[in-house]
């Protein structure tokens, strides 16, 4: 079988049997990033010699009998606003273009302990705002399944290279949906785990109290290994906490019977898209059929996620992105220019509008005329959202819902309507607003050809259930399996 056509863990499975070697499978994936990176755009940096130097590590520690990861020789690219000392972090804007970060990501550091070879940069929003991968200042990436529409966002080039099989696996980050929504546009699986769970040391900030890194990959069990590799307290970062002992990849095939699902009646409410509801309910019947116990239920604070999300995580890029004022690094305008005109010209020339967009609303709930209207009742929001959340957990384990309202738009159709690029987001963003574990993953296809993907919420630290859920209806269906035509030779 083509390496592009295997799992992760089938591929480091393969290469400890010695049916091919760590370099062999990573040449293999180089060329086929060359055959597709044409038509996609997925990433922004590759490292060829470097990688190759790392696998012949890597293959000499296997040799040697001293490498325990069940993913141990597998190549992944992660998303560029994770932190490399070798790779340039630009998070696709041209205020970073050319940063070399002096450090690099704890999610690094605890890949190349697991021996995974970290082989390139993925595109994606610029500094991760945005749902579609076109505010790119290097370009967009493209669906994979159909090149005439986008691959969601931010981890647009995550998700699309995962897809075409130009990346095994890969990192990615979720502020709002970031992981999810690509991967349900892209056809393949992505986690975003309990905040805290992972951490964000080595991180480029946009939202602090939103975001989390996470996996993107075929399938369950990729996702859960990754996981295993990458989770932990970090005292880096002070939000990071100890999470479940058990492996993640150990919890997967227990038995899912008298798990109780619920499935909110506004999540299949409004301008959803009949193709993506008729995917929920026939995935709510196959879970059914497996034991699974799965009802109806209401989530009327669902309608308020997005204004709540967007006035909090605009407030928090206007914090964090004040930082890039043309002096310490970054982009610096031209020219002998007074102080505060400096300032002005290197972040209007640095960023671009989806940017500076953000950054302006954020300044403006943060004003003193408008914290208590604005910012303080999307806090007040936040917490009724959890509230909620905590309430539905005394009758049910976990939510089923869509990822997105609709299959994957055509380019240039989302930047055309920046409000209802934002609204696509309804699904996705309560988890990051209550900071649960959100699973997404492969659940059909849209009359148009085109991935749907379903997602399962659980309660804080509730990811290894989740996650064995999702293994479980992989393990009796097929649709984490299909690869796009468009790239497939």
């Amino acid at each position: 079988m083509s390496v592009k056509y295997m799992t992760a863990l089938a591929l480091s499975r393969a290469i400890r049997e010695r049916e091919l070697s760590v370099y062999e499978a990573l040449c293999e994936l180089q060329r086929g990033i060359e055959r597709t990176e044409g038509k996609l755009h997925a990433y922004l940096a590759l490292d060829p010699a470097r990688a190759a130097k790392d696998a012949a590590a890597v293959q000499t520690r296997m040799d040697r009998g001293g490498v325990a990861s069940p993913l141990a020789g597998v190549p992944i690219a992660v998303k560029d606003n994770i932190c490399t000392d070798h790779l340039k972090t630009t998070c696709a804007s041209r205020m970073l273009a050319g940063f070399l970060p002096p450090y690099r990501a704890t999610v690094i550091d605890k890949l190349c302990e697991n021996d995974l070879i970290i082989h390139g940069k993925l595109n994606m929003d610029e500094f991760a705002m945005g749902s579609t991968t076109e505010t790119s200042c290097f370009g967009s990436t493209c669906n994979p399944w159909n090149t005439q529409h986008v691959p969601g966002g931010s981890s647009g080039g995550a998700a699309a290279a995962v897809a075409a099989g130009s990346a095994l696996c890969a990192l990615g980050s979720d502020t709002g949906g970031s992981i999810r929504q690509p991967a349900s546009h892209c056809g393949v699986t992505g986690f975003k785990p309990t905040y805290g769970t992972v951490s964000r040391y080595g991180l480029v900030a946009y939202a602090s109290s939103l975001e989390q890194i996470g996996p993107i990959a075929r399938d369950v069990a990729d996702c859960a290994a990754l996981m295993d590799a990458i989770r932990g307290r970090d005292a880096r970062d002070s939000t990071s906490v100890v999470s479940e002992n058990t492996p993640y990849l150990s919890a997967l095939g227990e038995d899912i019977r008298g798990v109780r699902i619920g499935i909110p009646r506004e999540a299949l409410a409004g301008d959803i898209s009949p193709d993506v509801s008729s995917c929920i309910l026939n995935m709510a019947r196959e879970l059914e059929k497996m034991g699974a116990i799965v009802k109806e239920c209401n989530f009327p604070l669902m309608k308020h996620a997005v204004a709540a999300y967007y006035v909090i995580a605009t407030a928090e890029a206007a914090s964090n992105l004040s930082r890039y004022d043309g002096i310490k690094y970054g982009y610096r305008a031209a020219g002998d220019l007074p102080l505060c005109e400096l300032y002005a010209r290197s972040r209007s020339e640095g960023f671009g509008d989806e940017v500076k967009r953000r950054i302006m609303l954020g300044n403006f709930v943060l004003s003193a005329g408008y914290y208590d209207a604005y910012y303080r009742r999307a806090l007040r929001a936040k917490a009724e959202i959890t509230a909620c959340f905590a309430a539905l957990w005394g009758e049910l384990d976990m939510l089923l819902m869509p990822t997105a309202p609709t299959t994957a738009p055509a380019l240039g159709v989302s930047l055309g309507d920046t409000l209802g690029m934002y609204s696509s987001d309804r699904y996705t963003v309560p988890a990051n607003l209550a900071g649960l574990p959100a699973l997404t993953l492969p659940c059909g296809f849209g009359s148009d050809g085109m991935p749907v993907g379903a997602q399962l919420i659980g309660a804080a630290h509730s990811d290894a259930r989740i996650l064995a859920v999702g293994y479980a209806y992989q393990q009796r269906t097929d649709h984490h399996t299909a690869y796009p035509k468009e790239v497939r030779a």
